[in-house]
C-alpha cells in the first residue's frame, strides 16, 4: 500500500464558530456541504464535520508545525472562537504552544528545530 495523503476529520460543537476559528487563525475554507468543510493553508489541509461527541473533541490532538512561531501566536492569540492558548515554550526539539479550539479540540502549534 502507498499512501498519497491523509486528512484529519475535526469535530465540531458549533459547526459556524468553528469555521470562523479556522479561518481567524490562517485557514482557507471551502465549504463541501452543510455537515462538511475543507480547510486549507498551504499544501496542508483537513476536513471540519458538523459532528460533536464530547469524549472525542476534548481527546483530539492535532499538530500544526508552523516556519514561525512568534507570528503564529500572534495570529492565534487574536483569535475571538478560542477556548484557551498557553505560552510558547522552549522544548529540546523546537517551540510549542497549545491552542485550545471551540470545541475543545487541542492544537499543538509547534515550530521545529531545523
Amino acid at each position: 500500500m502507498q499512501v498519497s495523503d491523509i486528512k484529519a476529520f475535526i469535530p465540531s460543537k458549533n459547526f459556524e464558530k468553528s469555521k470562523q476559528f479556522y479561518t481567524e487563525i490562517g485557514f482557507e475554507l471551502m465549504p463541501v456541504n452543510d455537515e462538511l468543510a475543507l480547510f486549507q493553508n498551504g499544501e496542508c489541509l483537513f476536513f471540519l464535520q458538523n459532528f460533536y461527541q464530547e469524549a472525542l473533541a476534548e481527546n483530539f490532538m492535532l499538530q500544526i508545525c508552523v516556519e514561525d512561531i512568534q507570528t503564529a501566536f500572534e495570529l492565534c492569540r487574536k483569535s475571538q472562537h478560542k477556548s484557551k492558548i498557553s505560552d510558547i515554550s522552549n522544548e529540546h526539539w523546537g517551540r510549542v504552544f497549545y491552542l485550545w479550539g471551540p470545541s475543545g479540540e487541542l492544537l499543538h502549534m509547534t515550530q521545529l528545530n531545523k
